[in-house]
């Protein structure tokens, strides 16, 4: 599958052009209560930019990889995501053109 654009980019070059400013808080949180029910783990692998990893029994969250795309919401079958744009002029910085 060619994943290039009409700019001659394939998603990992487009990738590396965004811009990331990290906050120190993050805009995530995972209810791991309602994790337990889950034996899918749709979070773990529907997030495009792996935010999401299982530690023993928990989910952690990589918060400054995300992408801020909202996909991981959509996905949690128990509603077990908060997620919130980041603070102020933190987060991520889409370069177009």
């Amino acid at each position: 599958m060619d994943n290039s654009n009409s700019n001659g980019l394939n998603a990992d070059e487009k990738l590396a052009t965004l811009r990331f400013i990290c906050d120190n808080k993050s805009h995530i949180t995972v209810d791991n209560n309602k994790c337990k029910n889950c034996n899918e783990k749709v979070c773990l692998n529907c997030c495009p930019a792996d935010v999401y990893e299982q530690i023993e029994d928990k989910i952690e969250v990589n918060y400054e990889n995300c992408l801020e795309c909202g996909t991981c919401t959509i996905c949690c079958p128990y509603g077990a995501i908060n997620w919130n744009y980041p603070q102020g002029a933190k987060g991520v910085r889409y370069r177009f053109g």
